[in-house]
């Protein structure tokens, strides 16, 4: 014993050698072949990086030297456009010399091949002469009916150059082309580029030449698109025109720059595109030599290492196995015991000493009844054990019980019992799972009344609520709103849901779900809840706001559900508000043409007692002898006379124009020419009055959509209460110097989006503030003679063009007293309804 232990002192040394020996013998060869492919991977991919830079620089030459000629090109065009239009200026009369300018025009069009036709047009838009008259060059136009794009395009180029004096260039203008033309892909977007011609700062005429986008590319020398694939673009990377259809690899290098060919130029972007280089095969044949060395190193190892990688895969395996049953035994929230023939607890593990409170120590050898039941069920839980024994379909579905555990606490459990069978095949016991189902019982439990409240609450609306399959159209959920107006099917819900091509798209969703994936999309369960309201066709007339959404059934099938409110009573009432405020308004309108007949009646006398003195006068002296002093005070007698005649008909125009209709109507109108309009009816009062109105309207106010009859009555009947604000100020014998009631109209920036603001002010006497509460309520005056409804009636137009109308009061200089009061409106560029139409 003693020599058999000094030799294994001994020889330990050796085992610890041969360990290290055999160490370096298996992973020393790995560590150079991991160092050696890490070494050659660095330096294939440092090569690889130099040819990508290199093939970068090349591409951004190549891409600087194509933009380079095309902006050349466009400026060796512009050169020779300033040139025409300088021999055009210049010799204007002389035919010989125009001859040669249109020469030069044509031998441009020929020999380039970017530029379609060349039209000189003069300074009144008039085309004098195109370049050439004909060839294939232009007349695709005209056989393809694009004259009319091609010539919005122009028109808008020539009046940007216009406004500039500087050469410009218009937009993009795509044309259609028949399918058989040989040419589409090559003529399908063109655009303008105008030259003015100016002599003396003034534009004499324009000088007009047509692009094509793959004529531009054409520009591009052949030897580069050979080896690379141009393509233009614009701004919102829309590809206007491309080299060639050749496809490019997925890795390609690309590069763009956009392309400055003139000051008010469109934006264009010019990328460039490389085709597949050649096979390197050089570089290729390296990394299969280096990677054919490190396998054959690896494969000729694979041998060495084959014998220890068993051995330690059943190391590992008997590991993993023994690792994999301690997890399960440790981890596993369920219950686990074992009981023998004898029903005999013969192994726990943690989650079931946990669940009681129990030790394993405890637990072991113990027999039915166990403490761990509550005395009072003991007997049942006993029967329940015997009978899940004897019954295999018991002891699948597992049994209901109750633990309590060591701390007088209990659980509610559901046990699962299986045989179990040792290594032989013969039964040896029972293994039994148990699973804590206390919070999962009380879950169902308040599912069940939560349930039970939602229906009864659904059953108390006033409202129709219904669920459909959309698979089979069955009707899923109806409450009782629902039966008693539209029984126990699916008819009445299809009925509020709308059309029948509705239905149609409802079952094309429902068939396309079921071809798709497991699970319904998202963007059906969470997009907002429509809303419509529907009027039933079956007599009954009645009136329903429907919302409905999809929502997952509980079989996750897609349903929709629908809820219908019964809003009859509400569109009776709108209806009868909106035929009362029609009448208001016609009763308005009616008030405020009889206050003006008695001082339209008085202003048409004098024009027409004018005229026809005039003409007596003229009749008179025409029964002597003429001479030129008889016509000398013939001629303006009867230019008075055909004045104060478009002056009568003037005032019959707008008054026709003012009462002429009565539904409103809406439509783009100059905001500007209602102002003067309104100003001309309310100026024969204010002159009776000895009084004036003054107007201040911007330059350049855009057209806006609204109806221009009411929003004449507004602006009448505001600038008739500024005048009798101000007559009421001021007595008969002073109004010569009050100041005019003043009307202006501009620009409102500080909204957004801005608006259209009128404001009419006058210099009265101002509104007190009790009255200014209660102005714009119905019935309202203070007037004696007054309906209290104009003022209700212009914000209503005004609210009714999704527009303001507010009041506000005037201080003097030293804000002791009221000075006046303006009325101010905002009306916006664009209204809702009209966006809504497009």
């Amino acid at each position: 014993m003693k020599f058999t232990a000094f030799l294994s002192l001994l020889l330990s040394p050796f085992k610890w050698l041969r360990k290290i020996r055999g160490f370096r013998l298996v992973y020393t060869p790995l560590i150079a072949i991991v160092i050696f492919t890490a070494v050659m991977g660095v330096i294939l991919g440092t090569l690889q990086l130099q040819d990508k830079n290199q093939q970068e620089s090349a591409l951004f030459r190549e891409l600087s030297f194509a933009k380079q000629r095309i902006q050349l090109r466009f400026a060796n065009n512009l050169d020779a456009f300033i040139s025409i239009n300088r021999e055009l200026a210049a010799n204007e009369d002389q035919e010989r010399l125009k001859r040669l300018a249109y020469e030069q025009a044509d031998d441009l069009v020929l020999n380039n091949h970017e530029i379609v036709k060349i039209v000189w047009i003069n300074a009144k838009n008039q085309r004098q002469w195109t370049a050439p008259l004909s060839n294939n060059k232009t007349d695709w136009i005209a056989r393809t009916q694009n004259d009319e794009l091609a010539n919005e395009g122009l028109s808008t180029a020539i009046e940007l150059s216009r406004s500039t004096s500087r050469a410009s260039f218009s937009q993009f203008i795509n044309l259609n082309f028949p399918s058989n033309e040989p040419l589409a892909r090559e003529r399908k977007t063109v655009f303008w580029q105008v030259v003015p011609n100016m002599v003396g700062g003034e534009i004499i005429g324009f000088l007009a030449a047509l692009y094509t986008t793959q004529g531009i590319l054409d520009v591009v020398p052949g030897e580069l698109k050979a080896y690379y694939r141009f393509t233009l673009l614009t701004d919102n990377e829309r590809v206007l025109s491309i080299s060639s259809d050749r496809d490019t690899p997925k890795r390609a290098f690309s590069n763009q720059t956009s392309l400055d060919i003139g000051v008010l130029s469109p934006n264009l972007t010019l990328r460039i595109d490389t085709y597949p280089p050649p096979t390197n095969l050089t570089f290729r044949m390296l990394i299969g030599v280096v990677l054919g060395l490190c396998a054959f190193v690896i494969w000729s190892l694979w041998s060495v290492l084959k014998q220890m990688q068993v051995r330690q895969e059943a190391e590992a395996s008997l590991r993993t196995e023994t690792s994999f049953r301690n997890a399960m035994e440790n981890s596993t929230p369920v219950g686990i015991r074992a009981h023998d023939m004898q029903k005999r607890i013969t192994y726990v593990n943690r989650a079931f000493c946990e669940m009681t409170g129990w030790s394993a120590k405890e637990l072991i050898g113990l027999t039915p009844p166990f403490p761990f039941w509550p005395d009072s069920r003991r007997d049942e839980l006993v029967e329940k054990m015997n009978r899940a024994l004897k019954s295999e379909v018991i002891a699948k579905t597992g049994i209901e019980g109750v633990i309590l555990r060591s701390d007088g606490s209990l659980i509610q459990t559901r046990t699962f019992i299986a045989p179990l069978i040792n290594e032989k095949g013969k039964q040896s016991g029972w293994v039994t799972s148990l699973i804590d189902i206390s919070e999962p019982k009380k879950i169902r439990e308040e599912l069940a009344a939560s349930q039970e409240r939602f229906v009864t609450v659904l059953e108390g609306l006033d409202a129709a609520v219904s669920v459909v399959d959309l698979e089979n159209d069955k009707l899923l959920f109806a409450n009782r709103f629902y039966k008693e107006n539209f029984g126990d099917d699916s008819k009445g819900h299809f009925k509020l849901a709308g059309s029948d091509n509705n239905l149609e798209t409802l079952h094309d969703v429902a068939e396309d779900l079921q071809d798709s994936p497991p699970g319904i999309p998202t963007a059906f369960l969470y997009q907002e809840s429509e809303s419509e309201e529907i009027q039933l066709d079956d007599g009954s007339n009645k009136w329903f706001e429907v919302r409905r959404r999809f929502i997952p059934w509980v079989d996750g099938h897609l349903a929709q559900l629908l809820i219908a409110t019964d809003i009859t009573m509400r569109k009776e009432a709108d209806d009868l508000a909106r035929q009362q405020e029609e009448r208001m308004q016609f009763t308005s309108r009616l008030t405020t043409m009889g206050e003006m007949a008695s001082s339209l009646a008085h202003e048409l006398n004098q024009p027409l007692s004018a005229i026809s003195n005039y003409c007596m006068g003229i009749a008179k002296r025409l029964e002597g002898s003429l001479d030129p002093s008889m016509s000398k005070d013939i001629l303006p007698a009867l230019e008075k006379a055909s004045d104060q005649a478009h002056r009568a008909g003037t005032i019959i125009q707008r008054i026709r124009g003012f009462v002429k209709r009565s539904e409103p109507q809406r439509k783009y109108s100059n905001i500007s020419e209602i102002i003067n309009d309104a100003v001309g009816l309310v100026e024969i009062e204010a002159n009776r009055h000895r009084l004036s109105i003054s107007s201040n309207i911007a330059n350049n106010l855009p057209e806006i959509n609204l109806d221009p009859v009411l929003i004449l009555q507004v602006l009448v009947n505001l600038l008739k209460n500024g005048l009798d604000s101000v007559r009421e100020a001021y007595p008969l014998s002073s109004r010569w110097s009050a100041a005019p009631v003043n009307i202006s109209a501009d620009l409102d920036t500080s909204t957004f989006p801005a608006m259209i603001r009128i404001q009419v002010t006058d210099t009265g006497g101002g509104i007190a503030e009790s009255v200014m509460e209660r102005m714009f309520e119905p019935f309202f005056s203070t007037k004696t003679d007054g309906m209290g409804m104009g003022l209700n009636i212009c914000r209503s137009i005004i609210e009714s063009h999704h527009g303001r109308l507010w009041a506000s009061n005037t201080m003097d200089s030293e804000r002791t007293k009221l000075a006046g009061c303006t009325f101010t409106i905002l009306l916006p560029l664009e209204s809702p309804d009209s966006k809504e139409n497009e």
